[in-house]
Formats: C-alpha cells, structure tokens, sequence
C-alpha cells in the first residue's frame, strides 16, 4: 500500500502541477463551460431529469480550481491558493445568476410547477453518505491527478463529485424566492468544497507535491503571460 504514494516520479509530480494549474487557469472559456454545465444542471433539475444533470457534471471545470487551492495549502503557497479562491468565487457569481434566469423564464414558457422533485430534493439535504461520497471522490479525484494512467477514471469522479448541481439547485431558490432551499443546497456545495479540499491535501501531503513549490510559481507565471497575450490579442481585433 505504501507504494500508492511513495511510487510517483519527479516527471509525474511535475506534470500533475502543471496540469492542474493549466486546468484551473480562468480563461474565458473556463467560464464559458461553468456556465453551460449551470444551465444544463438548472434545465435537469427543473424536468427531473437525471441524465440530464449527469452531463451537466461532465463537462463542468469546478473540480480543477478546488484541487489547485488545496495544492496552495500543502504548498503553503499563498498565490496559488488565492488564484484558486477567486476562481471559484468568480465561478460561483458566473453560476447563480444563470440558475436564477433559466428557473424563472424556463418554468414560465414550459409551464413547470413551483414543487420539488426528488432531484432536487436529493440537494437539499445533507449527511452522512453525501459526506462520504464527497470525502471519497476528493481521494480518487486528487490521486486520479497525479497518475496519468488514471486519467480514463476522471468522467466518473467528476459526476460523484456532484457540486453544479447542489449550486443550480441555490439559484433555484434564490428565483423562487425560498431560503431553505437556498440555505440546504448551498450547505451541501460548501460540503462537498470542504471535504473534497480536505482529502486532496491528504493526498498531495502523502505525495510529497509540497516539494514542487517552484514548478508551480513557473506554472502560474507561464499561465499568466499566456492569458495576458490572449486578452491584448481580443484588444488588438
């Protein structure tokens, strides 16, 4: 069991770095895809649909950000782990306004009710097994990260993860004006934040990821000047 953690090379811990800092950088198609993912969850929710809110899992980037914060903790790296806070922050003021449109023009041009089916009643409430399930997916996500011959098991921790949908289920609320439901579906997205936060660093901390500070501080400055460039090219057109 030992060699779980003890096994990786410098190459891979050095790849899972740039990879995740790569994956977490806010781009405008970053959010791009945050949004679609919300307003495919919103759509889900709304109809019952649990197909529905399964792709709306896929394709969602939230996982990427949460994981590069508790990288910043085990890295005791303050510009990493603010990166990652504001991306999420961003992510989340990027989601509730789009959950609050599609609930109030989509329920009145389908004629939906104003009840609650059980997809979204199943995000409302928190304990122990949601616990679990996000303190588990936190573990696969993280070391699903660091080995790449893992990467084909991504799609199914992605959608145990389950955060889009506990924060559609939010701007769900805030449109029908109930605070229960605001209160019990942004309890659970905290939830699954904190504990997957909390495995992860387990994670990285056993891997010794804390000793690839330096290739991190390259990966966000490379990050950086590419997006600089990006956004003085949409200028210049």
């Amino acid at each position: 069991m030992t060699t779980l953690f003890t096994s990786l090379t410098e190459a891979d811990k050095r790849g899972a770095v740039e990879r995740l800092i790569a994956d977490s950088t806010p781009r405008d198609d970053f959010f791009l895809m945050i949004t679609l993912s919300v307003i495919m969850a919103t759509f889900g929710l709304l109809v019952g649909s649990a197909s529905i809110i399964i792709g709306s899992m896929l394709i969602a980037p939230l996982l990427s950000p949460i994981l590069g914060f508790s990288m910043g903790i085990v890295m005791a790296d303050r510009p990493l782990i603010s990166r990652s806070f504001f991306t999420v922050l961003k992510s989340m003021a990027f989601a509730l306004p789009c959950s609050v449109v599609v609930t109030l023009f989509f329920s009145r041009i389908a004629g939906l009710d104003s009840g609650l089916n059980p997809e979204i009643i199943s995000r409302l409430s928190p304990d122990v097994i949601s616990a679990f399930v996000a303190l588990v997916a936190g573990l696969a996500a993280s070391y699903a990260l660091i080995r790449p011959q893992l990467s084909a098991s991504l799609p199914g921790v992605v959608v145990s993860v389950a955060l889009i949908p506990p924060l559609a289920v939010t701007g769900i609320g805030i449109a029908r004006l109930e605070w229960a439901i605001i209160a019990d579906s942004f309890v659970l997205f905290l939830l699954n934040v904190g504990l997957i936060v909390f495995a992860s660093s387990v994670v990285f901390s056993l891997t010794h990821l804390y000793t690839k500070q330096s290739i991190a501080e390259m990966a966000i400055k490379k990050e950086n000047e590419q997006l600089r460039k990006e956004v003085e090219k949409a200028k210049r057109r």
